[in-house]
């Protein structure tokens, strides 16, 4: 059956949910480690509870189903009835999954289908384990009524869990003002004892007059003087008796009262009318000025009790979020423009407002940019499940630590990070993380640690994966690649350590000698390079044999606008990712030299491989070193290693905004866009990875 995902609850159910089944990935990992932690209990329970809420509330009774089942689980170990152990933890992780499918499902249009029987079977049997009952179904939590619910799924979607998620969601046709404490439904008739409450509420505890159930048919006795001389008079007034029932259940709320045990019928929706007499038989003690009070102050304090809280954040679509971006690069290209006119006329005022234009300019990239920044933590959120199910799966102790996660960064740099992260994140618990008999032969801890951290540096931010396992062996991954027939021997003897670590990122390469489901195809890392180098970020590997290993991804904040070294090259200009730019220098002919066929250059008494970009560049182009144009080396780095281009002018820093290139040049390696300069003209935007690997 289809799903209107065009309905408004439905939508903001997918993104409730979604935030809160991320959440409980973490806290059903985090509960395997502190199974007796009270809050942590409730808070998953009450995860279950909201996402089956809104679930029944829409209808969708095969996530209703399930979520109700491991709700029920945690009600008996929170109520202390059974403790999470690893094969609980497994059979509602197994859960989560198809809660998860099930979302999907719903977020593709379609009705989920319902989860497995033995599933099913399988976690309700931890219900009862121990000798435990599962008790009935509480209510919600924040609003707790008199009224028992019974243990079973329709009483939950159509009482309490509808009005607990219609709030969460703030859909509600009409708001409610809290209630302070627990107050039971009203059922029609006024009972004595909440008649005795009412008049304690005004006249003070046990100072009220006493009421006997005999004498309520007596005819009464209105004295006009009770309110002006409260010693004399003997009854309460009819004004009296209507606002002591508001009091107690709200204006034009209280229960109509009937038969020989209340003294008068009283209309929710019309005023209270007084028609059975009552006798008051004992002296009024309350002083009037306490009756005043009463009536004054307290319905002030309900009306501001209910004045709903002020909204704070407002939901918007990110494709406008695109397009204001996309309008705020456009005006840099203008600024650009402007700044670069500006530099050849001595108008004092222009060059004012010129720089003016500037700030506020920067301050307007800078604040859209923030709108489409989310913490890193929806990326991380993933990994302690990632990480406790393969340690596992291996018979590895393992704990993964979380350091940075409210690191801010571009929303399309979080999505296209996920995958890149697990494959790297699955490689430190496989091949860095010993088992725990070779931790303890090496006299470690049998206990590996895995470090996932994020960090802002500027206009980039660093990710780095440590693990505390057995290093790489340069030596041994010298000797896979000359094995796997990636270089020669020769070859291999030149690589230094941290080249050789870096041989990790090659297509096809890997240590281990069996295939598994894990690794051993090597067709990961190079994966993780490519997507890394595509989103204009560099990655490299540190390492030290018995102690561990450490690889490091630098990233920019944002992929809409770039800062680059403008070069020029033939009087054509192009742009370098600044990010890729290590060092500019003048090019001394005497210090290079040419080693197996290729031109290098001696920097700081290494060799550095060099290449004239033009000879790649403008077809035809024959280099000249004795013309004063070509003198100017820029060093990148691309991957491990650096490397020089020599160029003919260099034009300066610049911030673009990257544009698509035409559907005829989209496949042509070395290329990544096209940008407007600040003089009009156009720019192309080098790919240093896949031109090296075209090229060189």
């Amino acid at each position: 059956m289809a799903i209107d995902l065009e309905d408004e609850i439905l939508q903001d159910f997918l993104v409730e949910a979604q935030e809160i089944l991320e959440q409980l990935s973490e806290q059903l990992v985090e509960l395997e480690q502190s199974p007796e932690d009270a809050d942590l209990l409730s808070s998953i329970f009450r995860g279950f509870h909201t996402v089956k809420g809104g679930a029944g509330f829409l209808a969708l009774d095969a996530m209703v189903g399930i979520c109700h089942i491991c709700e029920d689980v945690f009600d008996v170990l929170r109520n202390g009835d059974r403790v999470a152990d690893a094969t609980l933890m497994d059979a509602i992780l197994r859960a989560l999954d198809v809660i998860n499918e099930m979302f999907d499902t719903v977020r593709a249009g379609n009705d989920p289908e319902p989860a497995s029987p033995a599933l099913i079977a399988e976690i309700a049997a931890f219900k009862s384990a121990s000798g435990a009952v599962v008790a009935a179904e509480p209510t919600a939590a924040v609003e707790p009524t008199a009224e028992p619910v019974a243990n079973n799924q329709q009483a939950d979607v159509t009482d309490d869990v509808q009005q607990e998620f219609e709030a969460m969601l703030q859909s509600a046709a009409a708001e409610e003002a809290p209630m302070t404490e627990p107050v039971a439904e009203p059922s029609g008739d006024i009972t004595e004892e909440e008649f005795e409450k009412l008049l304690d509420e005004l006249h003070g505890k046990n100072k009220g007059p006493s009421i006997d159930a005999d004498e309520l048919t007596a005819e009464p006795v209105v004295e006009p003087s009770v309110l002006a001389e409260p010693d004399v008079s003997e009854n309460i007034s009819e004004d009296e008796f209507d606002k002591l029932l508001d009091d107690m259940h709200g204006a034009g709320k209280g229960p109509t009262v009937s038969g020989s045990d209340a003294p008068a019928p009283v209309e929710v929706t019309a005023p209270v009318e007084v028609t059975a007499p009552v006798e008051v038989t004992a002296p009024v003690e309350a002083s009037a000025p306490a009756v005043k009070e009463t009536q004054e102050i307290e319905p002030a304090k309900a009306k501001v009790a209910a004045k709903p809280p002020a909204e704070t954040t407002v939901r918007v679509d990110t494709k406008r979020l695109d397009d204001i971006m996309n309008m705020v690069g456009e005006l840099v290209l203008v600024r650009n423009r402007l700044s670069k006119l500006r530099s050849g006329r001595e108008d004092d005022e222009m060059s004012k407002a010129i720089s003016n234009l500037d700030i506020v300019t920067a301050d307007l990239q800078l604040a859209v940019m923030k709108t489409r920044m989310q913490p890193i933590k929806k990326v991380f959120g993933r990994f302690p499940r990632v990480v406790r199910d393969l340690a596992r799966s291996l018979d590895k102790k393992i704990v993964l630590e979380l350091v940075g996660e409210e690191t801010d960064l571009d929303k399309n740099l979080v999505e296209a990070l996920s995958d890149p992260l697990v494959h790297l994140v699955r490689n430190a618990v496989d091949h860095g993380i010993e088992t725990p008999e070779e931790r303890l032969a090496a006299g470690k801890p049998e206990e590996g640690l895995v470090i996932l951290s994020a960090i802002q540096e500027g206009d980039h931010i660093m990710l780095s994966i440590e693990d505390n396992g057995k290093g790489m062996d340069a030596d041994v991954l010298r000797k896979s690649a000359v094995t796997k027939g990636m270089m020669d021997a020769e070859a291999a003897l030149r690589l230094s350590d941290v080249e050789c670590y870096n041989l990790i990122f090659a297509p096809g390469f890997s240590t281990k000698t069996e295939i598994s489901d894990v690794s051993g195809r090597g067709v990961g890392m190079d994966v993780v390079k490519t997507r890394i180098t595509g989103m204009n970020g560099t990655v490299h590997v540190e390492s030290e044999l018995g102690v561990g290993s450490k690889i490091v991804i630098k990233l920019p904040l944002t992929l809409a606008i770039m800062s680059t070294l403008m070069v020029k090259l033939s009087n054509q200009a192009f742009a370098l990712p600044l990010s890729s730019v290590v060092e500019i220098l003048n090019l001394d002919l005497s210090n290079t030299n040419t080693i197996d066929g290729r031109l290098v250059v001696l920097v700081r008494g290494k060799a550095m491989p060099l290449y004239y970009l033009n000879e790649w560049l403008i077809p035809g182009y024959t280099p000249d070193p004795s013309s004063e144009e070509d003198q100017h080396v820029v060093v990148v780095t691309a991957g491990h290693q650096h490397i020089g281009f020599v160029v003919n002018q260099l034009l300066g820093q610049e911030e673009i905004v990257i544009k698509p290139l035409g559907a005829m040049l989209t496949k042509v390696e070395g290329l990544a866009g096209a940008t407007i300069t600040g003089d009009g003209g156009i720019a192309i935007i080098l790919d240093i990875p896949s031109m090296l690997n075209r090229y060189a």
